[in-house]
């Protein structure tokens, strides 16, 4: 017996865990963990106790209000290209207030953008309806008709989802809000214009200086809405793309001449 005594005694002297500098690692981690707040408590300043409370609310913080270092490459593109939307816009609003570069031109600038406006073209095909006495030319008017209040219905729709405002603070005019054109995205007069341009060159016999000048009146339409500031160059671009898609919904539900001669003969015109 005491011989095996002596033998534990030697292993435990030549154990290189049972050194003082490697006790601690002998020790469970709730140990330490509680050897170091008592510590931590002994050294801090009299009066003060840590706030467990703390550590807790910073931990369950919500994403939002920490900062990401790692963001993704979908958010980096979005965001810069809707800086350089916004900046574009910005420097292209020429006309949007009365201390503008080109505050002077602003009247016109808003006549231009009322040709692509959808009361005088659902009033002008209303009256050319009235005027025309030909099935073909009756055919042709009410489907315009029917393609210009689909173009206002769906602008609407959009607008109210997004609720996008516009580059300055100018209000919408009487005639926005008659065509419940009163954000930004996507621009109605844009839509509107890419959509008649496509209608015309498919159901009109035009000659190629005045498919030119069609063209050019659309394009024009839609930089007089960023130079006023009523919209950003990407509700242009997604106006004139939205117009576009819009004509071919127009021929696809296309109203051929019986349904429209029963139309008219119902609604008196």
């Amino acid at each position: 017996m005491p011989a095996q005594q002596n033998r534990s005694r030697a292993r435990e002297r030549n154990n290189v865990l049972n050194r003082a500098e490697f006790m601690s690692l002998n020790q469970p981690v709730r140990g330490s963990l509680e050897g170091r707040s008592s510590a931590k408590r002994v050294s801090g300043q009299p009066g003060q106790q840590p706030l467990p409370t703390e550590s807790k609310e910073s931990a369950q913080l919500p994403e939002e209000d920490c900062m990401q270092l790692n963001p993704s490459f979908k958010g980096i593109a979005i965001n810069s290209l809707l800086a350089i939307d916004i900046c574009l816009s910005k420097r292209m609003g020429v006309c949007a207030s009365s201390s503008s570069a080109w505050n002077s031109a602003r009247p016109i600038v808003k006549l231009i953008g009322v040709t692509g406006h959808g009361v005088p073209w659902i009033g002008g095909t209303l009256f050319c309806l009235t005027k025309s006495s030909t099935p073909a030319g009756q055919e042709v008017l009410l489907n315009l008709l029917f393609a210009l209040i689909l173009d206002l219905l769906v602008v609407a729709a959009v607008q109210k989802l997004v609720k996008r405002k516009g580059p300055s603070d100018a209000m919408p005019g009487l005639l926005d809000y008659v065509v419940m054109d009163v954000f930004a995205f996507p621009a109605g007069q844009a839509s509107r214009a890419a959509m008649v341009t496509r209608f015309f060159f498919s159901h009109l016999v035009l000659a190629v200086p005045l498919r030119i000048l069609l063209v050019i009146w659309a394009g024009v339409i839609g930089i007089s809405r960023v130079m006023i500031g009523r919209h950003y160059l990407t509700d242009v671009f997604c106006g004139f793309f939205i117009g576009y898609l819009q004509f071919n919904l127009v021929e696809l539900l296309w109203l051929p001449s019986g349904a429209c001669q029963f139309l008219i003969s119902v609604i008196p015109i």
